[in-house]
């Protein structure tokens, strides 16, 4: 019987830390802006209210411009997004300071686009073959 109190009262402490912390935790930054810059097929610029975003595109990773098939990684990346409004769902930040996220054109994830179009790999750091889908 004794355990049974510890289990409860364990329960119990569990559940009043997490209500407690619950409320300062934080939904993940959303940039919304026009695309104004492509730099490559993963990487993008955004102006939000006159402050540039540089936006490396999470879980993805498509080829330089200089290597094979990178100048059309780029045009594709374009043709979805340049000169759209976008809502960015920022994930992290990368090692050069750009914000690293999910990019949504039209409520349409274009991480996923980009990797279905076979112009880019998933990044095996990042995510499992399903997680664009139910964002």
């Amino acid at each position: 019987m004794p355990y049974l109190k510890k289990s409860v009262l364990s329960v119990a402490t569990i559940f009043t830390i997490v209500f407690a912390i619950l409320p300062f935790a934080k939904a993940a930054p959303v940039i919304n802006g026009k695309v104004f810059g492509v730099s490559d097929g993963d990487t993008i610029t955004v102006l939000q209210e006159r402050i540039q975003y540089k936006i490396r595109l999470y879980g993805i990773d498509c080829p330089e411009s200089h290597q094979d098939f990178g100048t059309r990684a780029k045009q594709f990346t374009s043709e979805l997004v340049f000169k759209k409004q976008v809502r960015v769902v920022q994930k992290d930040m990368d090692r050069y300071g750009r914000v690293v996220g999910l990019v949504f054109v039209d409520g349409t994830c274009i991480n996923d686009d980009a990797h279905q179009s076979c112009l880019a790999q998933r990044s095996a750091v990042f995510l499992p073959s399903h997680a664009f889908r139910h964002l």
